[in-house]
């Protein structure tokens, strides 16, 4: 048993849940086939009330035979998904759907379902791997063994659904009574799909060419983006099938991407027309354009001829630069649980000028990166080295400030509360900040603002406010904005995700979006770009998990990314008519694949903006890179995925 476990957490969480884990034939639900499924039914108790199982037979190639050990013999003659339907309806029926990394299980169950013409009656989800890091535990990383093990739960049996399912099933109360002893919300998420947000429309062949960018004197070049709009002599179609073939990329709208527009009436004030003169997009007539139409130059394919990366013996383009540094300004539990040092040093360098410059943001003569290693050249004093720092009260921008001044100390800036806060500043109303029953039941060192600057001013070595125990430290190396780190894919492999947090009680929707570019800044085609609506590009090398109401993750496999993917853009968006400034902080953390935080970076500088671009994954040779960004746009998902080359009609 877990030291400290609530025997009473069926009162704070009334539920009964379906403990589920599938094996697989591969990673993408559309492609890919369920082999063996398991189902434990749990009370809100914690107690096993049902346990059952199956092996499929998908009428497929198995897959990863050396992963789950399922090959074709062994599957031959067990039933169909559609022959043990209604038996996986019955049992997740009005349950809270529980697995480890839930949205994959719940994606392929849910395919499944679909393709033998049944409905999953289930509301919502629970992923104990999310319930694991809003715990906070002290743990090296969130794979399930390692959750058995500091559960003490027998796990010796892995990559098996029930085995898999039981182990789960015994975690599970654990990890409920935890959250009942620190008052932590479980991070339920809703299982039905998310509305359509644009219209259905025939996929586009990918772009074969790269954008040349915006028409000159020169004419035509194949890969240039052009949108037609008004009425035309050539009829529309025809038109359009005389540039494709060409090698003209057409569009339904006009962004800053646009090499140009197509039209007989640029007086009458379309939509179209009034977006490239904002643009300062090229227009000419029809005349014009059929006459350019008979000599085009020839452009730059987009998959071009790679070289090999021996970081991961891959493809990566050689003739990609560090994109330019993005300009950032200034920004105006358990008392029981040990947070100690769990995570091996990083082994990659960060990266500095003039290889890849840095944004300073504050000025202070301070490195790009605010916790790089003892020793590193170029950065300052860290006497917030060891220290998790929770800001209450006061309005955004001074929040932001003390939050921006904490992770160049070498801090991390937390957004909840949660096992692993040291420190917490109170600025004015902090005080009547819901948390503080709790922060002082924890005895954390509570300290005005004025009172934290002046000390942090002061520091010099050591540590901070008295607090010495060296032992309690934030997993990963902390980042600020526009600070660039090389990932260290030879220690943790190719398989990442960036995970988002914020507010868990903000109560404002946000959706975590994707782009995947080329040379040219823009997608090779409308797949690829992800967001709730399209959860995966490139075959499942990029895709979007939701874990919860205020924790979602892209998750890329920099291996399985095509020879054209230059750089992959990671974003925020709100609802409409909300802003970053309301809304607060985003944490964003990368994890390699099993589960270990290695860097992490706190953005909250918004103020009026709508969109937020959170970090950028990009090629330097042989190596992958890691921006943290943190820079916002005051218009709404769609005008930003149009910037990106997405063809998106309002």
């Amino acid at each position: 048993m877990v030291s400290g476990a609530s025997s009473t957490f069926s009162a704070v969480f009334p539920h009964s849940y379906a403990v589920v884990d599938v094996e697989t034939s591969g990673l993408a639900r559309r492609r890919d086939r369920v082999l063996s499924v398991a189902v434990i039914q749990v009370d809100s108790g914690g107690n096993v009330e049902d346990s059952w199982s199956t092996l499929l037979d998908p009428g497929c190639d198995p897959g990863p035979v050396h992963i789950h050990g399922l090959t074709r013999e062994r599957l031959a003659g067990s039933p169909q998904f559609a022959d043990i339907a209604d038996q996986v309806v019955a049992r997740l029926e009005g349950r809270v759907f529980v697995a480890h990394n839930a949205p994959f299980d719940w994606d392929f169950l849910s395919a499944e379902a679909g393709r033998a013409c049944q409905k999953l009656a289930v509301d919502r989800r629970l992923c104990t791997r999310a319930l694991a890091r809003r715990l906070d535990l002290p743990v090296v990383d969130f794979t399930l063994a390692t959750l058995a093990e500091f559960c003490a739960v027998p796990f010796e049996i892995q990559h098996d659904a029930l085995a898999d399912a039981q182990a789960l099933a015994s975690v599970l109360p654990h990890l409920l009574g935890l959250a009942a002893d620190q008052g932590l919300l479980l991070p339920l998420a809703a299982c039905e799909p998310a509305p359509a947000a644009y219209p259905a429309r025939a996929p586009k062949a990918r772009r074969a060419y790269l954008n040349p960018g915006p028409l000159t004197g020169t004419g035509l070049v194949q890969g240039m983006r052009v949108a037609i709009t008004g009425p035309t002599t050539v009829p529309r179609d025809q038109l359009i099938e005389r540039a494709t073939r060409a090698g003209l990329d057409v569009t339904n709208a006009v962004s800053r991407r646009t090499s140009a527009l197509i039209t007989n009436s640029p007086a009458e004030g379309t939509r179209k027309c009034r977006d490239a003169a904002r643009h300062g997009t090229p227009i000419i007539d029809e005349a014009q354009f059929l006459a350019l139409l008979t000599d085009v130059i020839p452009g730059r394919y987009r998959d071009h001829r790679p070289t090999e990366s021996p970081a991961l013996g891959t493809s990566v383009a050689t003739s990609c630069p560090d994109p330019a540094p993005v300009a950032v300004p200034p920004a105006a539990d358990r008392p029981d649980i040990a947070m100690r040092t769990v995570m091996p040093a990083l082994t990659t360098s960060v990266a500095s000028a003039p290889d890849a410059p840095a944004a300073n943001p504050s000025g202070s003569g301070h490195a790009g990166v605010g916790a790089g290693r003892p020793g590193q050249a170029g950065v300052g004093p860290r006497p917030l080295a060891v220290r998790r720092v929770l800001v209450v009260g006061g309005p955004h921008d001074a929040a932001a400030e003390i939050r921006r001044r904490v992770i160049e100390a070498g801090g991390l800036a937390a957004v909840n509360l949660t096992a692993s806060v040291t420190d917490v500043v109170c600025l004015p109303g902090g005080e009547r900040d819901r948390r503080m029953a709790r922060i002082q039941a924890r005895g954390l060192p509570l300290t005005p603002a004025e009172e934290f600057v002046r000390r942090l001013d002061g520091a010099r070595d050591g540590l901070l406010m008295g607090h010495s125990d060296t032992s309690i430290a934030p997993a990963g190396q902390a980042l600020v904005r526009g600070a660039v780190v090389d990932l260290p894919l030879t220690v943790a492999g190719p398989r990442w995700a960036l995970a988002a947090t914020w507010g868990w009680d903000s109560g404002v929707h946000l959706d975590l979006t994707a782009f995947l570019l080329g040379e040219d800044e823009q997608v090779g085609a409308d797949e690829d770009f992800v967001f709730y609506n399209q959860p995966q590009a490139a075959g499942g090398a990029v895709t979007l998990s939701v874990d919860g109401p205020a924790e979602q993750s892209i998750v890329f496999d920099l291996a399985a990314l095509p020879p054209s993917a230059h750089r992959l853009v990671i974003a925020a968006a709100l609802g409409a008519g909300r802003t970053f400034g309301e809304f607060g902080a985003v944490n964003i953390a990368a994890q390699s694949p099993d589960g270990r935080t290695w860097l992490q970076a706190t953005l909250d500088a918004g103020t009026s903006e709508n969109t937020m671009i959170l970090a950028e994954i990009y090629r330097r040779g042989a190596r992958w890179r890691l921006r943290a960004v943190g820079q916002g746009h005051d218009h709404g998902l769609p005008e930003l995925a149009r910037s990106y080359g997405v063809d998106i009609e309002d």
